[in-house]
């Protein structure tokens, strides 16, 4: 079974893994940092609301339902167009599919400061969604084209650490525009909170169509001998285009469906911590929008940090089964402990935190998992079914807010979502062993 380059402990395999150690760190520079842009901005435009919602609800009467059902309709969208979008990358390449998504995306975001009803907000965030459609599994794959599966952890961490690292952006920055930009030019602050995030989208489109390689093949960057080590680790000279009926392949694999469940219940829990932690945080008593973005900030900082030290050591120690679940456990640990706070601020924190810090550390742990156990053929449709799956999850939003009307709080939205990971570990623990995760690879390879 080849999943990647051996390497052997004396002194040429030594120099060889030290070659292939600078040549991924070379590459890591060269992609990530854009991705990492690119993706910050997406969850910028796709969270932005969260703050916004406390600004629109008194400028437009809108109330917690509306606001629940305009967050689940962006992810309407994404469930719709994910696949399509992703198949699409296979015949027009990352270049033209990052160019297309970006652009219409910050397009869509910035028009948001034109919504006056819950009609228009309701079409706004299912666009959002429809044209951010494909992005993420689509970089995932992306990625699967350059770093074989004892490396992806690491690099998808990074790339992952966008997300957590959205709250800064969206904590402190957008409240500042929030306090302090509200009658310029005759704009509500959150008007400007959508013109000034949705812009850098459209920026960053143009420079990843300019930018970024299709794969190694392309990346002149590269000398002919960097990408014959990349080509050896990925143990896939054909590159990045397979043959074959990818959604029949995908369709097929089991694996699919377990994980597909896994990234709904981890996106349940996402969900609730980005878009209902500002109102959580207010309801404690802090009523200063610029404070409550400054507290959002911290579990979205610790998050970052965690995700990448936690991707990093499941990378060094080769092993993902026991890292996921340890993580979510971090995660339902976190979320039982802002229920039993009751709203009292300093609880709050502190399971945000842990939440926060377990939930962000699962996902780069998972996606390595999963682009292992798929095969090649199935890699991009495969990715983007699990990814629409838990695009699937954006109903939950719909669904906290209208606990949070009737139960006139969100805890039993958090336990609700905890017993959902508990599911999931209970599905790693019983079903998606290790062994059982060895016998799939088995098979891949026998089939081809």
């Amino acid at each position: 079974m080849n999943t990647g380059t051996e390497y052997s402990t004396d002194g040429g395999g030594m120099a060889a893994r030290s070659e292939a150690d600078r040549v991924y760190a070379r590459i890591t520079r060269h992609l990530v940092p854009l991705l990492f842009l690119c993706y910050l901005a997406a969850f910028v435009n796709r969270n932005n609301i969260g703050l916004a919602k406390l600004q629109m609800q008194g400028a437009l009467g809108f109330t917690d339902a509306v606001y629940g059902v305009a967050a689940s309709a962006f992810f309407v969208g994404i469930l719709l167009f994910e696949l399509p979008s992703n198949l699409m990358l296979r015949r027009v390449g990352v270049r033209r599919t990052l160019l297309r998504i970006m652009v219409l995306w910050g397009v869509v975001a910035a028009a948001t400061m034109f919504v006056r009803t819950p009609a228009q907000f309701y079409t706004l965030r299912f666009l959002l969604g429809a044209f951010e459609a494909g992005f993420f599994p689509g970089v995932v794959v992306y990625l699967t084209f350059w770093f074989p599966a004892e490396r992806r952890a690491k690099v998808i961490a990074l790339f992952m650490t966008a997300a957590a690292a959205a709250g800064l952006v969206t904590g402190p920055v957008s409240g500042w525009v929030l306090n302090s930009m509200g009658g310029v030019a005759g704009l509500g602050g959150w008007q400007w909170l959508m013109l000034l995030e949705g812009v850098p989208s459209v920026v960053l489109g143009v420079i990843a169509y300019r930018v970024l390689p299709e794969g190694p093949e392309q990346a002149r960057w590269l000398s002919p001998d960097e990408r014959r080590i990349v080509q050896q680790a990925l143990g896939a000279p054909e590159g990045p285009h397979v043959a074959g009926h990818p959604l029949r392949a995908a369709l097929r694999e089991p694996c699919v469906y377990l994980l597909g469940f896994t990234t709904f219940s981890l996106g349940c829990a996402t969900n609730l911590l980005i878009f209902w932690l500002p109102s959580i945080i207010e309801a404690t008593g802090v009523t200063n929008l610029q404070h409550v973005g400054l507290y959002v900030v911290i579990p979205n900082l610790t998050g970052t940090i965690a995700m990448v030290w936690y991707g990093r050591r499941s990378d060094r120690r080769r092993e993902r089964h026991v890292h996921f679940i340890v993580a979510v456990g971090a995660g339902i640990a976190g979320l039982c402990t802002m229920a039993v706070s009751h709203g009292a601020l300093p609880g709050v924190m502190a399971g945000a935190i842990v939440a926060t810090c377990g939930i962000a550390s699962a996902y780069p742990v998972l996606w390595a998992i999963a682009t292992r156990l798929l095969p090649r053929a199935a890699a991009a449709a495969g990715v983007a079914l699990i990814s629409s799956m838990g695009a699937a999850s954006g109903v939950s939003s719909a669904l906290f807010g209208a606990i949070r009307v009737r139960a006139g709080s969100l805890d039993p939205a958090l336990y609700l979502v905890a017993l959902a990971l508990v599911a999931v570990v209970l599905l790693f623990a019983c079903v998606i062993r290790p062994k059982a995760v060895e016998a799939a690879l088995i098979n891949q390879e026998l089939r081809s």
